[in-house]
């Protein structure tokens, strides 16, 4: 089986998101000795789309990634542009829905030529919300594939994302909460093929982490922390987590410390006890999840959050936007998190993890037991790897996987 994906940008620069997704997937199907090759943009900035990558042929991680020049990337006149068409999304003309996609960019045909012309038994593409995964549903027939990486967001409700779902002979998901999310608003692909496929998290990673190497690095000496990991950006909530830490540092003084860690896209307001370390290494990240008192993922728009999986991985409880189906849905399965709606709702969440060393400690547990069972990169692997072959033709597929 060959298994050719189309996604925007790629590489191990790239942190979070449907990209990191796709790349952790593609290397872990290339190292189960699948032919796997991917097709992208040479950009890695998603604000700009802006060419920053040669053009050229390299292998990654047993990955075959070819990069292609865009036509274009985002547009100057898109922000404006896409405030009146997300005003109403569910009721644009086609031409208003296609020049959307052209200004947020970016358009590379380039990528889906190659896709196309590749001999792939199964071309996957992700996200579903940029150009090539649109205009490779348009092309590839019944070899295409979807991995949507779906948000409850306004762009979500175009008839022309409905097509591309549509369009899809399999539909893969982070979350039971994803698929179901697009099952209400597309009650048509109630039929497509379907798999719940999760992300996984090395066996044993992370067992040389260093608290003590993290806190020096970052200041923070002995005082406890909560964590922030991932991009930080207003986008993804950490303003909001800013402003209810301050709120509650106001109401519980102490040496409670927040730390974002992570690409800096919009600064916090600055604060006493709140520290921000820019993108860490993967040594740096695991020491600084062993050593947190807890994880917060404050973003309501996450398809699935390898993070909050990492931070379970280290047996860390965690805090989560009640907001987000995904996340929330993890937290209830996994009995390792708590989820807050607003700042009442996140010091009250607080207050029961920082004040009950037992609770923590049966969260974290209950956490890592959770991603034992089902979140491992060789469970994943072979659940993934059953469904394509599956969709390839060589094999049986369920409708919804587990």
């Amino acid at each position: 089986m060959k298994v050719a994906y189309v996604t925007v940008r790629y590489g191990a620069s790239i942190v979070g998101g449907a990209e990191q997704a796709c790349r952790q997937l593609a290397e872990h199907l290339a190292a189960d000795g699948v032919d796997v090759e991917v097709h992208t943009t040479c950009a890695t900035d998603p604000t700009t789309w802006a060419e920053e990558l040669p053009p050229g042929t390299s292998v990654e991680a047993g990955v075959t990634v070819h990069r292609h020049p865009s036509r274009s990337g985002r547009s100057r006149r898109f922000e404006s542009f896409s405030a009146g068409v997300l005003a109403d999304p569910a009721h644009q003309p086609p031409e208003a829905e296609s020049r959307w996609l052209d200004l947020q960019g970016p358009v590379c045909p380039a990528a889906v030529d190659a896709a196309l012309d590749s001999g792939a038994d199964l071309i996957v593409a992700t996200p579903y919300l940029y150009w090539p995964a649109v205009e490779t549903a348009s092309r590839a027939g019944r070899r295409f594939v979807l991995h949507p990486a779906a948000h409850d967001e306004a762009p979500i409700r175009m008839a022309m994302f409905g097509r591309t779902f549509a369009a899809a002979a399999g539909l893969a998901f982070y979350t039971d909460a994803e698929r179901r999310l697009l099952g209400r608003l597309w009650p048509e692909v109630a039929a497509t093929h379907q798999l719940v496929v999760g992300l996984g998290v090395e066996p044993g990673i992370g067992a040389g982490a260093d608290p003590a190497t993290f806190r020096a690095s970052s200041s923070l000496g002995g005082r406890p922390y909560l964590l922030c990991l991932g991009r930080v950006d207003d986008g993804k909530g950490t303003r909001s987590l800013a402003r209810f830490f301050a709120a509650f540092k106001r109401r519980h003084p102490g040496p409670l410390a927040l730390v974002f860690a992570g690409p800096v896209v919009h600064p916090p307001d600055p604060h006493p006890d709140l520290f921000v370390t820019g993108a860490l290494s993967e040594a740096d990240k695991w020491s600084a999840l062993a050593g947190c008192e807890a994880l917060v993922q404050p973003s309501a728009n996450e398809s699935f959050s390898i993070v909050l999986l990492e931070a379970w991985a280290s047996t860390r409880p965690a805090l989560v936007n009640a907001r987000c189906g995904p996340t929330s849905e993890h937290a209830r399965r996994s009995c390792a998190g708590l989820a807050f709606d607003g700042y009442a709702g996140f010091e009250t969440a607080l207050v029961r993890i920082l004040g009950d060393p037992r609770l923590a400690r049966a969260m974290g547990d209950a956490g890592r037991a959770y991603v034992d069972a089902s979140f491992t990169w060789p469970v994943v692997t072979a659940r993934y790897r059953r469904w394509l072959e599956g969709l390839a033709g060589r094999g049986s597929t369920s409708l919804v996987g587990p």
